[in-house]
């Protein structure tokens, strides 16, 4: 079993565009997470080492506490950070593809076991996630 979850999708913008669309708090917070949900951000400090502390709310009307520590940052080309509980190593690539920009996300998990358990709702929330920038990238 693989202990890897990984998501793919190519957007007709550059990876210039792309990256800022995450390393800019002001933006992130507008497309981060699965439909229907908002974002407020305590912290984010985008440099490797720098915490991601924010709260997703939920449309079931739920708060869900995330952090996260980024691990290492490559402007335009590369976004990794370590989120807790879930524990996992999130590393985003950016790559030039024939019309636009390649984003991949790969979610590695400690165990395969572990990603197991979240396979059923990481694969479609990160499908709902890249919908969400897609819309907000217009």
């Amino acid at each position: 079993m693989n202990s890897e979850i990984i998501s793919t999708r190519v957007f007709p913008v550059t990876r210039e565009r792309l990256f800022t669309a995450f390393s800019d708090p002001r933006q992130l917070e507008l497309w981060w997470g699965p439909k229907g949900f908002t974002n407020t951000f305590e912290e984010f400090h985008f440099r490797p080492g720098g915490d991601w502390k924010f709260t997703m709310h939920g449309p079931d009307g739920k708060d869900y506490a995330n952090q996260s520590v980024f691990a290492e940052i490559v402007k335009n080309e590369l976004i990794v950070y370590d989120h807790t509980a879930p524990s996992f190593r999130m590393t985003i690539t950016l790559a030039d593809a024939e019309v636009g920009t390649r984003m991949t996300w790969c979610m590695g998990f400690p165990s395969a076991e572990i990603c197991e358990r979240f396979k059923s709702i990481c694969i479609p929330a990160n499908e709902e996630n890249f919908d969400r920038l897609a819309t907000f990238l217009g």
